[in-house]
């Protein structure tokens, strides 16, 4: 009985390091992340309603399935993440916008990524404002 308690411990410490690995060590800036967006801008909007550009409109982006943007034809490598349950949590979209070509092969998203944890951070403060 203590070797299964101690496994249990040993797991469930584990699994909270791994939760705790996964969330960026920055909270992140509303609007440092505001500026950072302006990366963005050339083909993305914001607005609710808004028109997608090359790339989606990114209202109300963070916690929706992946692929879900009314009107915007997404790459078939997406839509096969998106039939496997992808949604765009926090630390999905952390992970994409590190690199989005390591996070999904073939996507059509051709920014090679933000690398400053900070301002993935902000930018994922900010894209949670978007409603």
């Amino acid at each position: 009985l203590p070797m299964k308690k101690t496994l249990i411990s040993s797991l469930a410490a584990a699994v909270i390091g791994l939760a705790i690995a996964s969330i960026p060590a920055h909270a992140g800036d509303v609007a440092k992340g505001e500026k950072v967006f302006k990366k963005c801008k050339a083909c993305h909007t914001t607005e609710a309603g808004g028109k997608n550009k090359v790339g989606p409109n990114l209202s109300g982006i963070v916690d929706r399935a992946a692929g879900a943007a009314d009107g915007f034809k997404y790459s078939s490598a997406l839509m096969e993440k998106a039939g496997e349950g992808l949604v765009w949590n926090e630390a999905n979209l952390n992970e994409f916008l590190t690199k989005p070509k390591a996070f999904i092969k073939k996507t059509k998203m051709s920014f090679g990524g933000i690398k400053k944890d900070e301002q993935r951070a902000d930018l994922i403060e900010y894209l949670k404002t978007l409603q």
